[in-house]
């Protein structure tokens, strides 16, 4: 069993004994924590949370554990039932609460599942947030409310319209081109919450042929969820037998977009963030921002219209912070994670399908062709697996300094861009290991660049 405390929330495995896996107990401690921590920083005696779930098999039983604790602690409760990550972070400033609780393991498999913590912006709570609900976790520091201060729960199913709702009044949103486009789409969700919202969203730009498959939202995922290519042969053969223009497919809380071209063929999760920023850029030049372990595409498209671009580290939360100081347009992760500030600040499948669709109907040419106006990457992920003893913050040191020549990038480990070429090395915070992301034209040169510094750590080792 694992069980995994992080500043950005709890995640683990569903059952074992307490604080090894994601028992009962475990739910109720965070969720009291967490409670805890806004009635410290809330003067008012009136708070509010939404809180919301995936389809995992195990979400009614820590909703019903997590909702029953905060009534506990005399907070009142917005329950949003099966929704998307997305979807509550918009429900929160629609509700003018508090926070927010998404109960969602992402793309982890069926066994895991998570608590995933908002501010009252809808964004997740920040670094220094998340130690103060640790340490009054590892306290108990809690103070339950008296009989008749105990909060009260509200359940609603309105928040997927009105998600809906508000993309739809973007002004990039052009529903009356996807209609005319005529869009034939495949979507596979995973048997999670996207079964339910995506087709919505797709019928709701005017979308009239969509093709479902593992749609019902049971939480028996019917493959590994994390939308990567060798997950995704289902939806693949299903988009060449019914002849369809596009697949779409997102993980179980709907906040990470991948696309398939209409020959089988992937569109790649970095490129998600590549076409809508084209499509927002063109539109409404700005800046853009994604984290540091995301492709270049996205610089080079940035770059070749004389804007800026700005990298962030790893993490949604740091991203987001980079995107606020640079006032960015539109920004992301290269795991498929839009980020549209003009809807709000968090990664939205639903708004990249519909900034997505757009663009195609706009362009008038197949997905592929599409896939192949971008700059070509491919990225490799390695690791090099180190004793304890070894100081790895010195070898980083040491490799940043032995590229000096080169643009270097010291926010999160160290990022070395060699010509069109980069290598990003980062040490795991839960384990000796230093992972190497590197980027190239092919994927046999991102190879032979990985292989390159793992042989240079190693030497100097």
């Amino acid at each position: 069993m694992t069980l995994i405390k992080s500043i950005s929330g709890i995640r683990g495995t569903i059952g074992g004994k307490v604080n090894e896996g994601l028992t009962p107990i475990d739910a109720v401690k965070f969720a009291a924590a967490y409670g805890t921590w806004l009635k410290n920083r809330n003067t008012s005696n009136s708070l509010k949370v939404v809180v919301g779930r995936d389809a995992r098999i195990s979400g009614q039983m820590i909703s019903d554990l997590v909702i029953s604790t905060l009534i506990g602690l005399g907070i009142d409760v917005v329950n949003l039932g099966l929704s998307t990550t997305p979807t509550v972070e918009m429900a929160v400033t629609m509700e003018s609460a508090q926070g927010g609780i998404i109960l969602t393991a992402s793309h982890n498999p069926k066994q895991w599942n998570a608590l995933k913590l908002l501010n009252e912006k809808g964004e997740f709570i920040s670094g220094t947030d998340g130690e103060e609900v640790l340490l009054i976790a590892e306290h108990e520091a809690f103070y339950f409310a008296e009989v008749d201060d105990l909060g009260k729960v509200t359940e609603t199913g309105e928040y997927l319209q009105k998600h809906i709702d508000a993309i739809l009044a973007l002004p990039l949103v052009d529903k009356k081109a996807i209609e005319a486009a005529d869009f034939k789409i495949v979507v596979d969700a995973v048997n999670s919450t996207g079964g339910i919202f995506v087709p919505a969203m797709l019928e709701a730009l005017g979308v009239k042929n969509i093709t479902k498959i593992y749609c019902e939202p049971t939480g028996h995922f019917p493959h590994n969820p994390e939308p990567l290519p060798e997950h995704l042969t289902d939806l693949a053969d299903k988009i060449k037998e019914v002849g369809a223009d596009v697949g779409i497919t997102v993980d179980p809380d709907v906040d990470r977009l991948a696309l398939v071209c209409e020959d089988g063929t992937m569109f790649g999760e970095e490129y998600t963030l590549v076409a809508v920023a084209d499509y927002v850029l063109t539109h409404t030049p700005g800046a853009t921002v994604s984290n540091l372990s995301s492709t270049r595409a996205l610089r080079d498209i940035t770059e070749a219209r004389g804007l800026q671009y700005s990298a962030a580290a790893v993490g949604e939360v740091n991203v987001v912070t980079k995107m606020k100081e640079t006032n960015a347009v539109i920004g992301g992760e290269g795991n498929g994670g839009i980020i549209y500030p003009d809807l709000h600040y968090g990664r939205d499948s639903l708004v990249g399908i519909a900034l997505f669709l757009s663009h195609l109907a706009h362009k008038k040419m197949k997905v592929s062709t599409l896939r192949d106006s971008y700059p070509t990457y491919t990225i490799s992920k390695n690791k090099i697996e180190l004793t304890p003893l070894i100081d790895v913050d010195s070898i980083l040191a040491k490799m940043a300094l032995k590229y000096a020549e080169c643009e270097v990038d010291t926010i999160d480990g160290v990022k070395i861009y060699i010509d069109k070429e980069w290598v990003h090395l980062r040490k795991s915070n839960t384990e000796p290991i230093i992972r190497i992301y590197s980027e190239s034209a092919t994927e046999q040169k991102a190879n032979d660049l990985a292989e390159r510094i793992i042989a240079e750590i190693k030497e100097m080792i």
